[in-house]
């Protein structure tokens, strides 16, 4: 065991300090099943799986830790980290109940406290540490439903920006909400959610007999790093007896810096936090955690009393952690976080954080300064989102890629606004200053690859809908298929604002009224088309309300595409999605 556990250290200390490795190696389907295709699980060698391990499987991953891996939100952990999980997975640590795992823990509850501390939370508040964000705020909307409404009800809706982690759609349709139960509100230019947005649309609900019951708050939210104001967005869920769930899973952790707790605001005004350990705290995966304001409604939620677990119930002054979240059989995932805050103290964190917020605000300078560069959001919390002034939105996509052939580094893309963007997340302990030079001065004057073609107009296609007037005979087709006509009186009202109809529209005769709180905002004309807004899918099958009321402002007719029918069209004609989804973001900047 001993001479194994060597080789293996070994094995993993010479991969650690690959410098030079690139942040991301591909291969195809193709490529791995030859490689690995026909291994059979017989007897063998030690040394031959591991060199398999490190000669075909590894190296095909992406190495979050390279200090220039600046794509989606990334990781570096640590060493003692590490050590933890191996102690862990070597002990093969049962965490799930008192009984067997006293140590284990009250290890956990001694970290948690120092979380909620860090977050200002009561010592009466509980938590748990899970695999990560997305289980954490699976976890925090069962428990709100259990604390504040029970069994489902079909009249209670969810309340989320459009900026929120995708995580929170998909637990709501695990859960079993409706797409007419999850409210995606439009952010500000800003990319928070403003207080105004979610009372005009707790007011819509309330007034059609619906029930508010959640909120959701970004305090760094995964595209642009936005943090909404979490002290306000608690005051008016308190006036309403909503209960405001912060996903806080890699910003939350800036709250041990001076900086990164003045942006954060007050996170204790929330009743229950995601927290991302394996992000901005430098753990291995899988580490997230789900504080909750009152610890005693978590347990409930999950709490199931079992014959077969008699002997592990625990004592009033003991605690199942079983009983705290959706898992029976959970590993301690306390040890590596003990192991490394206790092996480099709160203050190394601290430092490692206050430096990649400088590194930040590095980047933020040098893009003001290029010629070549503009800001697509205000940075926050270690993430830029900027543009290339002469690249549209394929050539941006194509410098990301160009960026990850050339092993230089890696970043990722977003959409700010309906248009593409690059984005750097810088959060990497190891990550220096000419480590950001590096690759903004690679994207400053590197060459797009893979853009593609324009669409050329065909000579037989009508261009009286300028959205279409590029499609070729087979796509006109297509359209003319799935579309269905449509003829709408004067004075009548198309679609209303906070409707959960997903239709889109094209204008084909007449005049059209758009109509935001009353005021016309847009006339729409033949040839135009509305409703996009709603159409589009935000992601697991929930969709943005009506954003306005349209009416038709005299005799109109239109041909309307049904949700499945522009799913079908934008899946086969993938150019469409990205413009209408821009024309989408534009037309909501403009209603504010």
């Amino acid at each position: 065991m001993r001479a194994l556990g060597y080789k293996t250290v070994d094995a993993l200390v010479d991969w650690l300090n690959d410098s030079a490795a690139p942040p991301l190696r591909r291969a195809t389907r193709a490529e791995m099943v030859e490689r690995l295709a026909g291994l059979e699980p017989v007897a063998g060698s030690f040394d031959d799986a591991l060199r398999v391990l490190f000669d075909d499987v590894l190296p095909f991953s992406s190495r979050a830790a390279h200090p220039r891996f600046f794509a989606y939100v990334p990781f570096a952990g640590t060493w003692p980290g590490a050590l933890g999980d191996f102690i862990a997975s070597a002990c093969n640590v049962y965490a799930g109940s008192w009984q067997e795992s006293a140590g284990p823990s009250q290890l956990e509850l001694e970290i948690l406290d120092w979380f909620k501390e860090w977050v200002g939370y009561p010592p009466a508040a509980g938590g748990s540490l899970v695999s990560g964000g997305s289980v954490a705020n699976l976890t925090a909307l069962a428990c709100a439903r259990e604390a504040r409404i029970g069994a489902m009800r079909d009249d209670i809706v969810v309340y989320v920006s459009d900026q929120v982690h995708s995580s929170i759609g998909r637990g709501a349709r695990m859960l079993g909400f409706r797409p007419d139960q999850l409210r995606i509100l439009q952010a500000n230019d800003a990319q928070q959610l403003e207080p105004e947005t979610l009372a005009a649309a707790f007011a819509a609900d309330e007034a059609a007999g619906r029930l508010p019951f959640l909120a959701v708050a970004n305090a760094g939210a995964t595209s642009t790093g936005a943090v909404d104001p979490v002290a306000e967005l608690a005051a008016l869920c308190a006036e309403r007896n909503v209960w405001l769930h912060v996903d806080a899973a890699y910003g939350g952790f800036a709250v041990v810096t001076d900086r990164g707790r003045a942006a954060l605001g007050e996170l204790s005004a929330a009743d229950s936090i995601t927290l991302d350990p394996h992000k901005w705290l430098y753990q291995p995966y899988e580490c997230g955690c789900l504080l909750v304001r009152d610890g005693g409604a978590l347990r409930r939620a999950f709490e199931i009393r079992s014959d077969y677990l008699r002997d592990a119930h625990a004592a009033a002054e003991e605690l199942n952690f079983a009983d705290y979240g959706i898992q029976l059989t959970r590993t301690s995932r306390a040890f590596k976080l003990w192991l490394s805050l206790r092996t480099f103290g709160i203050d190394a964190f601290r430092d490692a954080i206050d430096r990649t917020l400088d590194l930040a605000e590095l980047a933020r300078g040098r893009i003001e300064e290029s010629d070549a560069f503009e800001l697509a959001a205000p940075p926050s919390l270690g993430i830029v989102c900027f543009r290339r002034r002469d690249a549209d939105d394929e050539q941006t996509d194509g410098l990301v890629a160009a960026l990850e052939g050339s092993g230089v580094g890696l970043i990722s893309s977003t959409r700010v606004h309906g248009h593409s963007a690059l984005r750097l997340c810088i959060l990497n302990h190891t990550t220096q200053a000419e480590d950001v030079e590096r690759v903004l001065e690679f994207l400053e004057s590197a060459k797009p690859d893979g853009a593609p073609a324009e669409y050329e107009r065909h000579p037989q296609v009508p261009t009286t809908v300028p959205l279409f007037a590029r499609l070729d005979p087979r796509e006109a087709a297509a359209l003319a298929a799935l579309s269905t006509e449509r003829r709408i009186p004067a004075g009548e009202p198309i679609v209303s604002r906070w409707d959960t109809t997903r239709d889109l529209y094209v204008l084909e005769e007449g005049v059209v009224e758009v109509l935001f709180e009353d005021e016309l905002v847009a006339t729409v004309r033949p040839g135009d088309y509305f409703g996009e807004i709603a159409a589009l899918e935000w992601g697991a099958g929930f969709a943005r309300s009506r954003a306005a009321t349209v009416v038709a402002r005299e005799n109109a007719r239109v041909r309307v595409l049904a949700p499945n029918a522009l799913e079908q069209l934008l899946e086969e004609f993938p150019r469409l999605e990205s413009e209408i989804r821009r024309t989408a973001h534009d037309r909501l900047r403009g209603l504010r």
